[in-house]
């Protein structure tokens, strides 16, 4: 049987206009900013004024450690939202929006799949409201700004040894990771080494998802700390006059783009840091503005709850006072399968010994998530390829952890195919069980943050840093940034830094290779193992797919 693509599917839905999707959150049309008939962007006044509304309940939908096989999170989340909206729930989405890199590298798009998709689809994976384009132009001027202080007489005495502000660039392209500027002698400035980060790694994507308002978003840009002078005291964005700039660059990126779901239900797409290093998490903004106008807020965290999950409980909630009142752990028998030892090739297969040998990575997110005082529920993500005995296989295990496992098949069906999950989710959303606490706290050493973590949720004998790392963490506790949390920019594929290692291996350490100070926003990034904050396209990039059609129209973008 053929299936037809996302990119079908999505072309053919039948969208409404988008102030008929507002006015299902009570929206006036006045605040609405329209970037054509199917998406706009929320008006400041609006998010103003509904700030003394009760919030609804906030659900987080999280998953196992991605595989080759698929797990469908972002469908998941959209199935979900439709599934609660279809048995009578005021409930909305919010997700990240799509970098370009991944779009046009490996991973694909970010809009859902099947019949649970948010659309426009095309618009969503490509420029959508230009939100990544404001961030990328913002955080190159204060790159520009820093150059032209040094280059016009350094009257804030810059080290150029010691500009710690790299360039960004929405696109994967490792050939960019570290370069030479200003060469081409006196009149292109003082040479000196730099390199590029994707955008979502950019601490002003950071900041626009952690900003409260637009004097929030401009006070946090200004604490951005962009280099150090010979005597290693810091010069802020602020020293250099860019922060106003900036914020004008970014005040309509500031606010939530809302879309709809194929079902023609609300959807907020706003922000977009990777979870692998960055915190994962789409904005503040729009998720606390979607609290006030839902009953019920299904969000997500990116890749697996080892990262996602986690710095959206110890990060995002602790920075917007927000907490989940359920917990949604996506996995799926083939991932299952693949963590149990079976080849990609061989997943079409029943082998549910496999099964039960996988489901140990679920089983350490389960608990994982559990320690933060939140219920969990897992969704299976059904593929047709599933048999009955494997389905029962991960029930079976789910409830040995103290949890439930409901079989979803929302990609092939929609709502119909996760009422099951919506009306489960929301008797215990309703239930008020939920007793959240991040697990380490603000006064806890940076050091012992970042060991807590790999101790607790990567189950790491501990962690493994040189003198130079432990006197930058000491100084910045001086400094008095202590009291901020940890991102750890680590591998998605394992809870190792090893991305090979799948299951739920013990006995390993985890390397820290640098550790970043991100003060406008308000966190340190421990960069752990090999990853990169710029990555690079594949052997076979999706870029190669995707082309105009005679009628015009986009193909190959999944």
């Amino acid at each position: 049987m053929e299936y037809k693509s996302d990119i079908e599917i999505a072309r053919a839905a039948h969208k409404r206009p988008i102030q008929e999707i507002g006015a299902k959150l009570g929206i006036e049309s006045d605040d609405l900013l329209p970037y054509g008939h199917d998406k706009a962007k929320v008006s400041q006044r609006l998010i103003n004024s509904v700030q003394g509304r009760a919030d609804g309940k906030l659900i987080l939908v999280t998953a196992i450690n991605p595989t080759p096989a698929g797990e469908g999170k972002t469908t998941t989340t959209v199935g979900l939202g439709d599934g609660l909206n279809a048995i009578g729930k005021k409930a909305a989405v919010c997700i990240r929006e799509a970098s370009l890199g991944p779009c046009f590298g490996m991973k694909g798009g970010a809009a859902g799949g099947g019949y649970a998709q948010v659309v426009p689809m095309e618009d969503m994976n490509l420029h959508f409201t230009g939100d990544f384009h404001a961030i990328t132009s913002a955080h190159n001027l204060l790159s520009a700004m820093i150059d032209n202080h040094v280059y016009w007489g350094n009257e804030l005495e810059i080290d150029i040894r010691r500009v710690v502000w790299r360039r960004v660039l929405d696109m994967n392209d490792r050939a960019l990771r570290q370069i030479t500027t200003s060469l081409g002698g006196v009149a292109n400035g003082f040479p000196r080494e730099a390199g590029f980060d994707i955008t979502v790694a950019s601490e002003v994507m950071a900041i626009l998802c952690l900003a409260r308002n637009l004097e929030d978003l401009q006070k946090r840009l200004g604490d951005i700390i962009v280099a150090y002078r010979r005597d290693r005291t810091p010069v802020y964005c602020r020293d250099i006059k860019a922060d106003g700039a900036m914020t004008v660059l970014l005040k309509d990126a500031m606010q939530p783009n809302l879309v709809q779901t194929l079902e023609n239900n609300p959807a907020f797409v706003h922000g977009g840091p990777f979870a692998n290093i960055a915190h994962g998490c789409n904005s503040v903004t729009a998720t606390t503005t979607a609290l006030k106008l839902a009953d019920y807020v299904v969000t997500e965290a990116g890749f697996g709850a080892d990262l996602g999950a986690e710095k959206f409980m110890n990060i995002k909630c602790r920075k917007a006072g927000i907490a989940p009142s359920c917990v949604v752990v996506v996995a799926t028998v083939r991932a299952m399968k693949m963590n149990g030892g079976v080849a990609k090739a061989d997943l079409g297969t029943e082998n549910v010994d496999a099964v039960n040998s996988g489901c140990a990575n679920l089983g350490r997110h389960i608990e994982n998530v559990k320690s933060f005082g939140v219920p969990v529920v897992v969704a299976i993500n059904h593929f047709v390829t599933d048999t009955d005995a494997e389905v029962e296989a991960v029930k079976a295990y789910v409830a040995t952890q103290g949890s439930e496992a409901i079989l979803c098949k929302h990609w092939a069906l929609g709502s119909e195919g996760t009422k099951d999950l919506a009306t489960r989710v929301a008797q215990i959303a309703d239930a008020g069980e939920a007793d959240f606490a991040p697990i380490y706290p603000d006064d806890m050493s940076l050091f012992d943050k970042i060991d807590t973590i790999a101790k607790k949720i990567y189950r790491a004998d501990g962690v493994v840093v040189d003198s130079k790392i432990l006197e930058q963490l000491k100084t910045w506790e001086d400094q008095g940034y202590g009291n901020l949390p940890v991102c750890m920019a680590k591998t998605q594929y394992s809870f190792t830094t090893d991305p090979t290692q799948r299951g739920a291996p013990t006995g390993f350490s985890v390397p820290v290779r640098e550790v970043r100070l991100s003060a406008g926003a308000g966190f340190i990034v421990a960069i752990c193992g090999e990853i990169m904050t710029m990555p690079g396209l594949p052997r076979v990039p999706s870029a190669e797919q995707i082309m105009l059609n005679d009628a015009g129209e986009i193909e190959g973008l999944f």
